[in-house]
């Protein structure tokens, strides 16, 4: 049976986020390989989540830490009732 990837269970935010869950001093365009987006499409993303409450960043000399707000909800009406910390636990790290 022939791989269909036109389409992916997870949104690119999605994946965003569990990157920098799983590595968060990873510079952006690293996490921008492991999502296989563009280095300016993750910057993006990072700026969506970090506004919306999801992440923080912090400078570290030459580096960015990212570090994931817990509690959070989806944005989602159908999953608001839930925190992405379930999706982290589950495929985060």
């Amino acid at each position: 049976m022939p791989e269909d990837r036109s389409w992916t269970f997870l949104t690119n935010h999605a994946h965003v986020l569990l990157a920098v869950a799983r590595s968060p001093d990873a510079r952006v365009a690293e996490i921008a390989a492991e999502v296989g987006v563009t280095t300016r499409a993750a910057l993006s993303i990072l700026r969506d989540l970090e506004e919306a409450g999801h992440l923080t960043r912090t400078r570290q000399g030459r580096r960015t830490h990212y570090e994931i707000r817990p509690h959070q909800h989806f944005r989602h009406p159908s999953t608001a009732a839930h925190e992405i910390d379930g999706l982290i636990a589950l495929l985060g790290r």
